[in-house]
């Protein structure tokens, strides 16, 4: 009998997916939430929510579960789903864990231990060794792992002999604050890899199947861009023989559950080899649900509740493809540093075939303390081909204003000749970066909108700032300094927008004229474009295909105009992302060379090292480890020599 209420030990789009289910099927739903997140959407979405200090809190979320008075708890992924020491506390608690037994978390969990266990089940492993002794491996190209970990994180591409005593250092400081565990393995780097994972289900019973597979090999630092089912690279033999190493590899550990067997491809033999189990939900689920028709939380509740599975290997049947997208709050253009910001509106696909899974809601707060994925916009079709044109379409019907994200770079990469030809490795995207990576330069017609709204919009009490007053002789002009990511333009406008007004930018004119509407309809040089458009205070954020760009208007001689401010903050040293400093190197009066590394900060468990601007002294060092930062916060200054 299934359950009459689960708490959901998650937030954002994983929160809510599985709350659609319980709702679905009838079951209450309860949220968990800390004080920062008491708006966020799963919580509005949820029949019942309960504060918690910390979703990490084992105590503090069993609590809820059974003050709620629920029977079950859903960990999602990330937090505490591949917990044993949470999976124990539910169980001890008479609390059911939707999730595998304690045991085969801690047998999975742990890299190391899991290599050896599937290996005695004759599933094949990549070479590698363990702690301790790692300093000592000399066959490169090499991977670092946690032991621990998952995600990515962590995760090291060493070449060499001299790079691996930092690289080791690095892996082990990122396991250490991501997993609490430091312990590293390192394996053989197979060259021309593809990440192609299984889905399993199993019961309690001893029923176990495979669900086919999902690509995930478009990559970058190691964590997942766009997957897919089913991989354009597995034939149905091959797919039977993975399949059956993975049924092996979950009876092994007496697996119960949903899991995900990870394996590396040889792209260019095929040979497989097994990396690791995920012993919960993927991220990617989306993809294998579309194909297969199966809802997998619904599943993992029914085994959870003590039911069989209702359906044996043969009758898994896979139907067209389905190929998923993360839209994560990171700039792209900026090296994919993390972003954040308040969700000023919010506009997402509303298309047959196409599937959102979201946290978002507008008037939400993007933070930097947790994972910044947004978002999963998924696409279904008859066809491969079909199914990435789908995944573009719903990927441009996209906005996030408020927010910088990396939508854009996502179309580029579906779009991609080498991703359309199926030709895909775990190195592709880094080897295309620049032609995927969009320069800061806003559009001149992107400026022009921004003129021209703002030209539109009153400034002031004063009649002589009117803008569509009048003057002896001619119309006025307005003028101000326009700053967006790429730098700060001179904007000067005259005439009424909804006419031809004139937009001089940085001198050369550009004819445009607006329409006000739901969606901002602009006419340049013969072209109409609509664009999606919300302001904040004096910024103007503007979305139009996937993209979006803020626009800061400061008026001539505003104390706030940094045009021309650049040459007199050479030496300062801004945060290039909201975070958390890390590590400080530097000492204040310390003199320093161009380049070298000042601090690291860290923002959802991605660490960025920040360097000196130029030869000099550590004059200013405001930054302590441990302290949080907001993006172009000043943490030091440093003086040159000259001055």
């Amino acid at each position: 009998m299934l359950f009459d209420r689960v708490l959901i030990a998650n937030r954002g789009e994983i929160a809510v997916r599985i709350a659609r289910t319980l709702r679905g099927l009838g079951i209450a739903s309860v949220a968990v939430h800390t004080p920062s997140d008491a708006g966020a959407r799963h919580v509005r979405e949820a029949d019942l929510a309960l504060e918690v200090p910390r979703y990490l809190d084992i105590e503090a979320i069993v609590a809820a579960a059974l003050a709620s008075g629920a029977q079950a708890v859903h960990p999602g992924y990330g937090f505490l789903a591949e917990n044993a020491a949470f999976a124990r506390r539910c169980a001890e608690a008479g609390v059911v864990f939707v999730g595998p037994p304690a045991d085969a978390i801690d047998a999975m969990g742990d890299k190391i231990r899991a290599k050896a266990t599937v290996s005695a089940a004759g599933v094949p492993v990549v070479p590698g060794a363990t702690e301790p002794g790692l300093e000592e491996w000399r066959d490169f190209p090499a991977l670092i792992k946690p032991s621990a970990g998952g995600g990515g994180k962590g995760m090291v591409l060493v070449r060499s002999a001299a790079e691996l005593p930092d690289a080791l250092e690095s892996a082990r400081r990122t396991a250490l604050a991501a997993f609490g565990d430091g312990t590293l393995l390192i394996e053989r780097y197979v060259e021309n890899p593809r990440h192609i994972e299984i889905q399993i289900l199993a019961d309690a019973h001893g029923g176990v199947v495979h669900l086919g597979e999902r690509e995930c090999s478009l990559q970058r630092r190691h964590q997942k861009i766009i997957e897919e089912a089913p991989s354009p690279f597995v034939s149905p033999g091959m797919r039977a023989r993975m399949g059956a190493a993975a049924v092996e590899a979950a009876r092994s550990v007496g697996y119960v559950g949903a899991g995900t067997v990870e394996f590396i491809v040889d792209g260019t033999t095929g040979a497989y080899h097994f990396m690791e189990m995920n012993t919960r939900l993927q991220v990617e689920h989306p993809v294998t649900e579309l194909v297969t028709g199966l809802d997998l939380v619904e599943l993992q509740l029914r085994v959870a509740a003590g039911e069989r599975l209702p359906f044996a290997q043969e009758d898994v049947r896979l139907d067209g493809h389905a190929v998923e997208a993360r839209v994560y709050a990171e700039d792209p253009a900026r090296g994919f540093l993390p972003t954040g910001g308040r969700v000023l509106a919010l506009r997402e696909p509303a298309r047959d075939a196409v599937r959102v899974d979201s946290g978002l809601v507008e008037g939400g707060v993007v933070g930097s303390e947790f994972d910044p994925m947004l978002s999963k916009v998924i696409a279904w079709a008859p066809d491969r081909a079909t199914a990435l044109r789908t995944l573009d379409q719903a990927l441009a019907d996209t906005a996030v204003l408020g927010v910088v994200t990396n939508i854009p770079f996502l179309r580029a990469l579906a779009e991609h000749p080498a991703v359309a030809a199926g030709e895909l490795d775990t190195g592709l995207v880094e080897r295309v970066l620049p032609e995927l990576v969009p320069g800061e330069a806003t559009p001149e017609e992107v400026q022009a909108v921004a003129a021209l709204v703002f030209h539109a919009m009153p400034q002031g009490d004063d009649p002589w700032e009117v803008t569509d007053g009048w003057r002896i002789g001619e119309r006025a002009w307005t003028a101000w300094r326009l700053e967006s990511r790429d730098g700060v333009h001179t904007i000067q406008v005259r005439g009424l927008p909804e006419e031809s007004a004139e937009v001089l930018i940085n001198g050369e004119a550009v004819p445009a004229r607006i329409r006000p509407g739901a969606d901002l309809a602009v006419t340049i040089g013969g072209r109409t474009a609509r664009y999606l458009c919300v302001r904040d205070g004096d910024t103007l954020w503007l979305g139009r295909d996937g993209a979006s760009w803020p626009l800061t208007r400061h008026l001539i001689g505003d104390p706030g105009d940094r045009a021309g401010a650049a040459a007199a903050g050479d030496g300062v040293v801004r945060s290039p992302m909201p975070g958390t400093v890390l590590v400080v190197k530097a000492q204040q009066g310390e003199r320093v060379s161009q380049g070298q590394p000042l601090l690291i900060v860290e923002a959802m468990k991605m660490e960025h090292t920040v360097t000196a601007p130029c030869d000099g002294v550590v004059t200013e060092l405001s930054a302590r480890a441990g302290q949080p930062v907001d993006m172009d916060a000043v943490l030091a200054v440093v003086t040159s020599e000259e001055a």
